[in-house]
């Protein structure tokens, strides 16, 4: 049996082995969204580091320094300040009180080429359906609707234990081909260059290049790397996904020491990301980073991990070592993909269920017209919807979504423009009202959306003279999204004048300082 596919077959049993433990205990809606609240800390945060370490992360942050040296890293170093906010501002006052302030749903399953390719091949709607989109979507599918969010927490403890140990192996092997010696590693960065450009690798000014052009008076490259660092660190604690998973602990501290354990997890992650990017740049070369069999005539930055541990594999352990080595990689990459979209659906579908159907359209859950039963149904149904929804988008978008971190990026755009906002302000603004909150929704998604299809980052080849100059949007997004908020809340308040805002807003505020009336932990 060939290496690769042994893996994925590993990979793809011990996660099936941990929904079929895990969907005996989710029963009920505090299970099956949070896990009955009984995740300890530190599981927690090895969840969250796997929830957010995605495949943008190691697949398309690994291809942005590749390809930008110095540029891409800011993507790390933006992920990773990002976690502060959440620290400071978000994770104990959001486990110690529920926000129905709603939520986007965002769908991300990036290309996964692998040798399920020609096993099956179905269309739907006139899109032919990429055979290892389709197994993606469809495992997901299995780990939601069949497990929940307990079932999403092992995978996602797991998933992050195989992608810390792959970073690991390959940053150690970089090392090793450097004699261990960060002298020589730098060295050898600095000599290589943009063929574009004229700059090395350790140069800012690759991705965006400092006095070529202004926007508004000012240097564009500057406000591009502004305009991406505000999304990066704002759009974290507006993620649904990973907000979510403050519920699944027992109290306030625990929520806090998940934070703690993401960190370390997650910072140390991002540092190694500079080995595996730089040691791609260095090592392999833009040129040769590409799909086998291709001629390369179009470099494909989400190879640069694969790639970097064909070479290393080669170079340390032989023909045999490379092909064993892109096959485990592949399949952390596998792992990565599964771990991160269960997260995406599952939030996407506690969205629908709870905010939507049982608090829109069922008015609530008073006098027990939804009981916990109809809760978990819609919401075993909800993420089907969604999973065959995104394996057809998935499909659809194929090959086209080049640079993983960049499509991610626009999901942080909208995070940080329009559920930020509502979470803050309902936080901490006591006139805060549903009028606010519906625009500042509104708003800063519309407007996220709308700047980046009329920008330079949404077509290729890329417009001379697009109607909006900045392929990140966030300087304009976020601030409008914000204003929107405040400026719907005075009109709130001239149109229905009344105190309640302020009286919910009391209640809110102690609970979230205290953790007083919070749900607590329940048997699973």
């Amino acid at each position: 049996m060939n290496v690769t596919l042994l893996l994925f077959l590993i990979v793809v049993g011990i996660t099936l082995v941990i929904t079929g433990w895990a969907a005996r205990r989710a029963n009920t809606t505090v299970q099956f969204w949070a896990a009955g609240r009984g995740i300890t800390g530190w599981q927690n945060g090895l969840a969250i580091a796997g929830d957010y370490m995605s495949a943008a992360s190691f697949l398309g942050i690994a291809g942005l320094i590749a390809f930008n040296g110095y540029d891409g890293f800011m993507y790390s170093v933006g992920w990773l300040v990002a976690y502060l906010t959440v620290l400071f501002l978000i994770a104990e006052p959001m486990r110690n009180q529920m926000i129905g302030a709603g939520s986007l749903i965002k769908i991300l399953i990036p290309t996964l080429d692998s040798n399920l390719k020609g096993w099956f091949s179905w269309e739907v709607l006139g899109t032919k359906l990429d055979p290892s989109i389709t197994l993606v979507g469809l495992l997901m599918m299995i780990y939601v609707i069949a497990g929940g969010m307990v079932a999403t927490t092992w995978v996602q403890i797991v998933k992050a234990v195989m992608l810390m140990g792959g970073a690991i192996l390959l940053s150690f092997l970089v090392l090793l081909h450097f004699g261990f010696n960060l002298g020589n590693f730098f060295t050898k960065i600095a000599s290589v260059k943009d063929a574009k450009s004229g700059l090395n690798f350790m140069q800012p000014g690759i991705q965006y290049q400092y006095g070529k052009e202004t926007v508004w008076g000012i240097d564009k490259a500057l406000l591009e790397n502004v305009s991406l660092g505000m999304a990066l660190i704002l759009g974290t604690a507006g993620l649904p996904h990973i907000l979510m998973r403050f519920f699944t602990v027992p109290n306030g501290r625990a929520a806090r020491t998940s934070v703690a354990w993401a960190m370390g997890l997650i910072g140390s992650f991002y540092i190694m990301t500079t080995f595996l990017g730089f040691g791609a740049a260095t090592l392999v070369g833009k040129a040769h980073i590409c799909a086998v069999g291709s001629t390369c005539k179009t470099p494909n930055s989400n190879l640069a991990a694969p790639k970097l541990a064909e070479f290393l594999g080669n170079s340390f352990f032989g023909t045999g070592g490379g092909e064993f080595l892109l096959a485990l990689i592949a399949a952390v990459a596998f792992a990565t993909i599964l771990a991160v979209v269960a997260g995406l659906t599952l939030a996407a579908s506690s969205a629908f269920s709870h905010d939507f159907y049982v608090n829109v359209l069922r008015r609530g859950i008073a006098h027990g017209e939804v009981s916990e039963r109809e809760q978990v149904l819609v919401a075993r149904i909800t993420a089907a919807v969604v999973g065959l929804i995104a394996i057809w988008l998935a499909s659809k978008a194929g090959a086209t979504t080049n640079a993983a971190a960049l499509v991610a990026g626009l999901a942080f755009v909208i995070a940080a423009s329009a559920n930020l906002p509502a979470i803050l302000f309902t936080l901490f603004w006591k006139r805060f009202n549903t009028w606010g909150a519906v625009a500042g929704l509104l708003g800063g998604t519309v407007m996220s959306i709308w700047l980046y299809t009329i920008g330079p980052g949404f077509s290729l080849p890329v417009p001379t003279h697009p109607a909006f100059p900045l392929a990140n949007v966030g300087i304009v997004s976020i601030p409008f999204g914000f204003l929107c908020a405040v400026v719907f809340t005075w009109i709130g308040e001239l149109v229905r004048a009344d105190r309640l805002a302020e009286i919910k807003f009391h209640e809110i505020d102690v609970r979230a300082q205290t953790g007083l009336g919070a749900e607590p932990a329940a048997a699973i």
